[in-house]
């Protein structure tokens, strides 16, 4: 039985991007259910009446960026407003530098966001890839974001994990032959992401959601 009910009033403006390769009716429901009034757009001038901005996304690195070109100065400029911007799976790993992903598939070098400096790796693990499934958080520092999570399981499907420049950038981990980041933040911490689905995450999912809606609140 879900330990949310429907929110008395909308905390939260929230922004969800699309760009073509986003979960936007699941993340749309659990936005909503966190409190949230969600408008799915890919208009960049959105994002400056938003209280925040959520980049979703399912897919290859290449393809993300490309599709997200044209909204990297908007997006970067919310970032560095101080705003909160949120990045789900895909997402998360499109605000790092760059991906051995287009390398691996002889796509030659992308260049992420760079909000959250560092690059993503592929799993080099005794375990079939993609990681698939449940996995505990282990939350390593402070942030809204994991408050209340540490110790429960949430949903992944991803073959890459970020490996950020600054080991302090590392919020929450997972283990999967590798401990590796599940949640990651800028040293500002208003940029973060999930490198699991938090709309595919059950009660972990929503009170993830909870804290992101309740952090634009307050920011």
């Amino acid at each position: 039985m879900s330990t949310f009910g429907p929110p008395a009033e909308t905390l939260a403006d929230v922004v969800l991007v699309d760009y073509g390769l986003g979960n936007l009716r699941s993340a749309t429901r659990g936005l909503e259910r966190a409190g949230a009034s969600v408008e799915i757009t890919d208009d960049p001038a959105a994002f400056a009446a938003a209280d925040g901005v959520v980049l979703p996304g399912v897919g290859a690195f290449r393809e993300g960026m490309e599709n997200a070109g044209p909204l990297r100065e908007a997006l970067t400029d919310h970032a560095d407003a101080g705003r909160p911007l949120f990045g789900i799976c895909l997402g998360m790993q499109m605000l790092l530098t760059s991906s051995e992903e287009a390398d691996h598939e002889g796509e030659g070098e992308v260049t992420g966001l760079d909000l959250v400096p560092g690059t993503n790796v592929r799993f080099d693990v005794d375990r079939k890839v993609p990681h698939m499934g449940w996995n505990e958080l282990s939350v390593e520092r402070d942030h809204p974001i994991v408050d209340g999570v540490e110790g429960r399981y949430a949903y992944f499907v991803h073959s890459y994990y970020a490996e950020p420049d600054d080991p302090d950038a590392v919020v929450a981990t997972a283990d999967y032959g590798v401990d590796f980041p599940a949640v990651v933040a800028n040293e500002a911490g208003n940029v973060f992401g999930t490198q699991f689905h938090p709309e595919k995450s059950g009660e972990t999912g929503l009170q993830i959601l909870r804290n992101f809606v309740e952090y634009c609140a307050d920011a």
